[in-house]
């Protein structure tokens, strides 16, 4: 257990540490979670938070109260958006998949309703490079994507993403609600 003041910078800020991450140093945090797992969160749970594990990535969970739910559940209205624009820019996005703002917006003329979706974005730039650069700036800051090469743009999605795609696919809207309005 050598990286907990390291972890706990990153985990306790709601970032994530994946494996499959372009930092070495955040490569091998994570292999020391996964050697002594049990370890931190013994460590973590003395201070009210749980390591917690996804598919290739660890995060901080903690019980909180409804009200701070509600707020978290508006937060990710935003994030709905963030994935429908990307899974219409390319079907199979997801962890690995690199990209950069370039390709992104030379296919905002190509593919049917993109640019639409970028508006709705981000209605307050005023360019679709900016527009783009909030969109991988909202990526690089949750953790869910990283800059790999500055030169280029490229960015790489990490293993954190699938955490973001797993809470949209418990989103279950029956059939029959789909068209009311909420009280």
């Amino acid at each position: 257990m050598k990286y907990t003041s390291e972890i706990f910078q990153r985990l306790s800020h709601g970032q994530f540490i994946s494996s499959n991450s372009i930092d070495a140093d955040t490569r091998a945090i994570y292999n020391d979670i996964e050697e002594n797992q049990q370890d931190y969160e013994d460590y973590f749970n003395q201070i009210d938070f749980q390591l917690s594990s996804g598919d290739g990535f660890y995060y901080f969970s903690r019980k909180e109260a409804k009200v701070i739910m509600e707020n978290k559940l508006q937060s990710l209205f935003s994030w709905i958006d963030y994935i429908d624009f990307l899974k219409t820019y390319d079907t199979a996005f997801g962890a690995g998949t690199q990209f950069s703002l370039v390709q992104m917006e030379s296919k905002l003329s190509t593919i049917p309703g993109l640019k639409e979706k970028l508006v709705q974005l981000f209605p307050d730039k005023p360019s679709n490079r900016l527009k783009l650069e909030a969109l991988a700036g909202a990526l690089e800051g949750m953790g869910f994507a990283e800059l790999v090469n500055e030169a280029d743009g490229m960015y790489q999605v990490s293993n954190a993403f699938h955490y973001i795609e797993q809470i949209l696919l418990c989103i279950n809207i029956d059939e029959d609600v789909k068209d009311e309005i909420p009280q």
